[in-house]
């Protein structure tokens, strides 16, 4: 059995969830990061089990054609995949969509999906960025160490510079201690709001908030004190319009949500991404979207012509965002901010198609349950997590749904994370 420190030579077989990549040594399993499948490579076992080891790229004995060199460091903001080039992290994000399939819903697919690619610069509208000492950046892959997030080329450089003077204007002003931003955008970055989080949790002094965000120059600031309440500096929320977001719905009406809230984090995909799920439901009436997030398939849906759209989110700062932009559409689009799994345990209407993007866990065993109490014909899945998105499609199919269609989007190039689009029928 492999132990720690031990150097091993492997032949890298193909790619698994997660980033890592897999070889064997000796029949055991061996997780492997910084490869890329087809290459053999030196590698260092940072920890090993009885039935896998895990282990790190030392040397590169025989390269792939596609391996580069890696503009960052691919512990920081996740990158684990910086050092291949893009085409093949499209292919690779495909296999790993595939390979769950497989493996996990025991539903074999005839080719790995199409992922459509996205600028590996500059797409993030979103994102969370912690704060020590002065200093702004992310996390180290499973640590809390620090690392300058500007050369992963995630987000705009202004962004980022909006992020430092805004921490060096609070801490010229305030003595509470920032530990995180929030800072989200519009598909333009001419909009620009941030939620903060401090180690103190107490009130922060509003002139400090303010001098803050006009400093920063974003829109609007906001805090969320430990009793709950919420401090505002400017309007701390940024939109889109619901033609921009979507690049075919033409309605006056918009997409706002707070820094606090959900929201989809590519800049670049997301008209593809809302155009597809537009697709997937065009001949529902009644359509239902559950982890519905500030709206942003619901808008559009409605903003399409659905004759009704319930939108369901229990989040707290997403439900506040959803219901405001429903109001556009009242009475055909119906916000409510209540979780999933309460909002199915009380419905009494079967809809023509559901929606659902959940979190990383997926579905819930109990919504799952009351889903397929009232089946609707048609259940769109979008997942950010391939694993559990098969795990969801086998119980779909073994409840008599097909899988009509499958693609993924790389909503976070160099890292590991793909989104995917599933859409199930029910045969009838």
């Amino acid at each position: 059995m492999l132990a720690e420190g031990q150097q091993v030579t492997l032949d890298i077989e193909k790619v698994a969830a997660g980033g890592w990549t897999i070889g064997r040594h000796h029949g055991q399993v061996v997780l492997v990061r910084g490869a890329i499948p087809g290459e053999r490579v030196t590698a260092w076992i940072e920890r090993a089990d009885r039935r896998v080891a895990y282990a790190a790229v030392r040397d590169v004995l025989d390269a792939s054609p596609d391996r580069r060199a890696p503009a960052f460091d691919p512990l920081c903001g996740g990158g684990v995949f910086a050092h291949v080039a893009y085409a093949r992290q499209l292919a690779l994000k495909g296999e790993i969509v595939q390979d769950a399939f497989t493996r996990l819903a025991h539903h074999p697919l005839e080719r790995s999906p199409d992922v459509e690619g996205s600028p590996e610069t500059g797409y993030r509208m979103r994102a969370r960025l912690h704060v020590r000492g002065g200093r702004v950046g992310f996390y180290r892959e499973g640590t809390h160490q620090l690392c300058d997030a500007a050369p992963t080329g995630q987000l705009r450089s202004e962004t980022i510079d909006a992020a430092v003077r805004l921490v060096g204007s609070l801490q010229a002003r305030s003595r509470d201690s920032i530990a995180s931003i929030a800072i989200a955008e519009n598909l333009a970055a001419d909009q620009r709001a941030a939620h903060l989080e401090s180690m103190d949790a107490g009130e922060l002094d509003e002139s400090a908030l303010a001098a803050a965000a006009e400093d920063a120059g974003l829109t609007g600031l906001s805090f969320r004190t430990a009793a709950g309440s919420l401090q505002t500096a400017g309007d701390p929320a940024v939109s889109d319009s619901l033609e921009a977001i979507s690049n075919r719905v033409k309605h006056p009406g918009e997409v706002r949500r707070h820094a606090e809230s959900f929201f989809q984090g590519n800049r670049f995909l997301l008209p593809s991404l809302v155009s597809a799920v537009l697709d997937a439901v065009s001949a529902a009436g009644h359509v239902v979207d559950l982890y519905a997030g500030v709206g942003l398939f619901s808008l559009a849906i409605a903003a399409a012509g659905a004759a009704e759209v319930t939108a369901v989110e229990g989040d707290r700062s997403s439900a506040r965002d959803l219901r405001h932009n429903a109001r556009a559409f009242a009475p055909r689009l119906h916000a409510k901010a209540v979780s999933v799994e309460e909002f199915l345990s009380t419905a009494k209407h079967t809809p023509d198609a559901c929606i659902v993007d959940p979190p990383r866990t997926g579905v819930s065993k109990p919504a799952m349950e009351a889903m397929l109490r009232r089946p609707a014909p048609r259940i769109v899945y979008v997942s950010c997590d391939p694993p559990t998105l098969a795990r969801d499609a086998r119980r779909l199919l073994d409840a008599g749904y097909a899988l009509e269609s499958i693609r993924a989007f790389d909503l976070f190039p160099n890292t590991a994370h793909v989104e995917s689009l599933a859409v199930f029928g029910r045969p009838e």
